[in-house]
């Protein structure tokens, strides 16, 4: 079936308009992390969840519900904890005296925007019961099972800093984030910009620029992005190249990978792409976009040997090697 890429491209130029509106009005209380948000507005448009990993005091918080407030989306957070209880997240099934029979009352989860604080402190069941409402986007109280919000995200984050009293994230887990980004400190001009909007007690209000069917009609949009078969064998490259390395001429880096992205990595940087493409007013792929998005897809799903450790090599140097020796379309 041939694509009208001229066509397809006016209508995303269009329906993108509402991105600019959206980023506009958070900047009236966030200054600078464009990859942070951008990250957010992706992951809405692909319905892919989002680990944030950044020491205290980067704004995760104040950006997740200001983008919330703005796209008109309700928004939780739930606070992680080594005493959180299942139950404290989904909800659980409450006794009525009148009717004598047993009701849900349903938990922060139901809401269209989870924002999982601190995520690897709390233990193994919570993150299990975290982990099918990530998958299914569905949650089970008692013997019902129970459908989520539209859109559903799960925004979670990680203190790098803090080792003691967490539980590191169970592999599943963390291949059903779509994205890892690291939030970094802001450059000195953007702090004395946070300086001078935030240093009072008039802190902006913002205001609801975006309606929910918008953003629907957006991830609609997204899928319909144009992506070349030369594209796709790009992305597929890149995550096979992760998988063994000595057939790209990757040997040096064999011995720093114990395994490589999985088949949920490829179908997760083809949406992310698309995703990109589309913030960018695009309706097609190109190879940039895949580049761009690339570290923050694969960060989390590689995981390096002991030696890799040991020599304090990380994996966005891995990514670097194999995106600089895979061929670019």
């Amino acid at each position: 079936m041939e694509v009208d890429i001229l066509a397809l491209n006016e209508a995303i130029k269009l329906e993108s308009q509402f991105v600019d509106k959206a980023l506009k009005e958070v900047s009236k209380v966030v200054v600078g992390q464009t990859e942070m948000l951008e990250g957010i507005l992706m992951g809405l448009l692909t319905g892919g969840h989002v680990l944030l990993e950044g020491v205290p005091g980067l704004a995760k918080t104040l950006t997740i519900s200001s983008v919330s407030q703005a796209i008109s989306l309700e928004f939780q957070r739930v606070q992680f904890t080594p005493d959180l209880l299942p139950t404290d997240l989904i909800g659980t099934m409450i006794f009525n005296p009148k009717s004598g029979e047993f009701a849900p009352k349903k938990g922060p989860i139901f809401t269209n925007i989870v924002l999982a604080d601190e995520i690897n402190r709390a233990p193994a069941k919570v993150q299990s019961a975290l982990l099918e409402a990530m998958a299914e986007k569905q949650v089970t109280i008692g013997d019902q099972t129970y459908k989520l919000e539209r859109p559903f995200l799960v925004l979670a984050t990680q203190n790098p800093l803090e080792q003691e009293g967490t539980y590191p994230l169970p592999e599943a887990q963390m291949d059903r984030f779509m994205f890892k980004i690291v939030v970094t400190y802001p450059k000195k001009s953007e702090e004395l910009e946070i300086l001078n909007k935030m240093a009072t007690d008039k802190v902006p209000v913002i205001e609801r620029v975006i309606q929910r069917e918008e953003l629907m009609r957006a991830k609609e949009r997204v899928d319909m992005i144009y992506i070349d078969e030369k594209v796709k064998n790009y992305i597929v490259e890149i995550v096979m190249a992760s998988r063994q390395p000595s057939e790209y001429g990757l040997t040096h880096i064999e011995n720093l990978l114990s395994v490589g992205g999985s088949p949920r990595a490829t179908i997760s940087l083809t949406r992310a792409a698309k995703a990109h493409a589309f913030l960018r007013g695009r309706g097609y792929v190109t190879a940039e976009d895949v580049k761009a998005i690339a570290y923050n897809v694969l960060r989390h799903r590689l995981i390096l040997t002991y030696e890799a450790e040991a020599e304090n090599i990380g994996s966005e140097e891995v990514i670097k090697e194999i995106l600089n020796h895979v061929e670019v379309p």
